[in-house]
C-alpha cells in the first residue's frame, strides 16, 4: 500500500485543546503528515508554545483563543480558520476535562460542567464544521473518548459516562453524515501520561498497578496516539466510520483475564 494514502498534504485540521497533552500530540503528528493546523484552546501561553513547536518542525499552524463550550466563539473560529487556510477538512474534537470524585460527592453543577465540555462541545464543534466539510466534498471527524467508556470508573463516574456518550455520539454522526463522505470515528486512549493524569499517577502504587495490567508494560504517551490520528484523518480510512479504536497498550484485553492456578 502506498504511503501516499496516509499523506495529509493540502488538508486543514482543527484540533481543540491542541495546545497540550493528547491534543498537542495529535496536532504535531498531523502537521508532520502534511496538514495545516488550527488549534482552538483557551490558554494563550500554551497555544503560542504549541504553534512554535509545530513551526519548528516545518509545519504551518495558527492558534485561536476559543472556549469550546461557547457556540459563538466556535462559529467565529470556524470562519477565522477558513479565512486563514481556505477550508477545514479534519476536526479532532479533543478538548475535555476530568474530575475525580465518588458518585455520592458529585454535585449536579459539576456533572453538568463535565457534560458541557466532554459531550456538548464536541457535538457543537462537529456541527459547526459540517457545512464546510460538506461543501468540500467530505471530511474526517475524530472524537477522543476513553477506555473508561468500556468499564465502570467509580472514582470518576461523570467522566466515564461522558466518554461512553461520546462513543454513541460518534456512531450517530457517522450514520447521519456518511452520505456526505464525512467519516466520524473515536479514539479511546488508555492510561496516557498527560497533565490530566498527574493526580492519578501521584497515587501510591497506581503507576505500577496499571503498568502490570497493561500488556505493553507501561503508560502511554501522547505520541502513541499519533498513528491512529493520522490513519483516521487520511484517505486510508475512507471506508472506516463509526468505530471506537482503543489505543491502550492492550489494557482492555486484560480486564477479564483470570490467571490459572499455579499448582
Amino acid at each position: 500500500m502506498s504511503t501516499s494514502r496516509f499523506s495529509l498534504h493540502g488538508k486543514v485540521a482543527v484540533v481543540t485543546g491542541g495546545n497540550g497533552g493528547i491534543g498537542l500530540g495529535c496536532a504535531l503528528g498531523l502537521a508532520e503528515a502534511g496538514a495545516d493546523i488550527s488549534i482552538w484552546a483557551r490558554d494563550i501561553a500554551k497555544g503560542v508554545a504549541a504553534i512554535a513547536e509545530i513551526e519548528a518542525r516545518g509545519g504551518r499552524a495558527k492558534f485561536y483563543q476559543v472556549d469550546v463550550t461557547d457556540r459563538i466563539q466556535i462559529d467565529a473560529a470556524v470562519q477565522d480558520t477558513i479565512a486563514e487556510f481556505d477550508g477545514i477538512d479534519i476536526l479532532v474534537a479533543n478538548a475535555g476535562m476530568n474530575l475525580r470524585k465518588r458518585p455520592e460527592d458529585f454535585s449536579l453543577e459539576e456533572m453538568q460542567q463535565m457534560w458541557n465540555v466532554n459531550i456538548s462541545s464536541p457535538f457543537e464543534c462537529a456541527q459547526a464544521v459540517y457545512a464546510e466539510m460538506k461543501r468540500r466534498g467530505g471530511g474526517k471527524i475524530i472524537t477522543i473518548g476513553s477506555v473508561t467508556s468500556v468499564f465502570g470508573f467509580g472514582v470518576s463516574p461523570a467522566y466515564s459516562a461522558s466518554k461512553g456518550a461520546i462513543v454513541q455520539l460518534t456512531k450517530s454522526l457517522a450514520s447521519a453524515w456518511g452520505a456526505d463522505n464525512i467519516q466520524v470515528n473515536s479514539i479511546l486512549p488508555g492510561w496516557i501520561e498527560t497533565e490530566m493524569t498527574v493526580q492519578t499517577r501521584g497515587i501510591p502504587g497506581v503507576n505500577e498497578q496499571i503498568a502490570s495490567r497493561t500488556p505493553a508494560g507501561r503508560w502511554g504517551t501522547p505520541d502513541d496516539l499519533v498513528g491512529a490520528a493520522i490513519f483516521l484523518s487520511s484517505r486510508a480510512s475512507d471506508y472506516v466510520t463509526g468505530i471506537a479504536l482503543p489505543v491502550d497498550g492492550g489494557f482492555i484485553s486484560t480486564l477479564f483475564q483470570v490467571d490459572p492456578p499455579t499448582d
